[in-house]
């Protein structure tokens, strides 16, 4: 094993002969050049004044410089603008004119504009706190309801760790069927979070709502969440952000 990896990091030295390496030593000293070699306690370095062999103890830190400043040199990537949507929240009452829906609220409720980051992505909505939030997404999906379910829970256990699903009941929400589901995982700041999420279908345009807080709110906020994801009701057909999307 030690003799392939070995290999392998030579390998991959050798496969970038036009990258210098800036090594850092404990005394401090810097010395730039290319890995030619590396072994389980040395690396070999070829200098403009030869080859070096440093002690892999002794070295600090390994950089690229030219990596570095072709970085700094190169354009920042244009920021993705969430999409233009047409809402209003007018106390408890959310209309929706894109997604062509409306809901209720709680009172302390607001419009949350930054967890709206995709196309499909038709509204968020977070409490005053910034404790409590509720996505919708609107979307073609060719599948059926199960499946379409199956699809955004194996995405929620791809970005949750510890995740688990705990229930699921048929609903039916607007007059169609659907699901609702609950499970829980650990977000990225390793907090545990709890969700709600209803999944209904009307033909092939499939509606997920989302609510979620952190798991010691959940158990009280349960109700509420509940109530608010059996208020969505459609105002119109189809809309133009589910026209434009298809899940393969």
């Amino acid at each position: 094993m030690q003799r392939f990896i070995t290999v392998l990091s030579l390998c991959l030295a050798v496969s970038l002969p036009t990258i210098a390496e800036e090594i850092s030593l404990k005394d401090g000293t810097k010395i730039v050049g290319h890995m030619t070699a590396v072994f389980t306690d040395k690396i070999e370095v070829e200098t403009s004044y030869g080859k070096v062999q440093l002690n892999r103890g002794d070295i600090v830190t390994i950089s690229f410089p030219e990596n570095s400043r072709a970085n700094e040199s190169a354009p920042a990537p244009a920021k993705l603008e969430a999409p233009k949507i047409d809402e209003t929240l007018n106390g408890v009452q959310y209309i929706n004119r894109t997604g062509k829906f409306v809901m209720t609220f709680p009172p302390d409720w607001v419009v949350s504009p930054e967890l709206r980051r995709s196309p499909d992505t038709l509204a968020g909505l977070t409490s005053r706190d910034k404790m409590r939030f509720l996505m919708v997404i609107q979307e073609q999906y060719p599948g059926s309801l199960e499946s379409y379910k199956e699809l955004n829970i194996l995405s929620a256990r791809k970005m949750l760790g510890n995740f688990e699903e705990l229930a699921q009941s048929p609903v039916t929400i607007d007059g169609k069927p659907g699901l609702l589901v609950f499970y829980r995982g650990t977000s990225q700041k390793d907090l545990p979070v709890e969700f709600v999420s209803a999944f209904i279908q009307s033909g092939k345009t499939f509606t997920k709502v989302t609510a979620w807080c952190v798991e010691p709110l959940f158990r009280d906020m349960q109700p509420t969440f509940e109530k608010i994801l059996n208020s969505y009701r459609s105002t119109g057909g189809q809309t133009s952000a589910a026209a434009g999307s298809a899940k393969p």
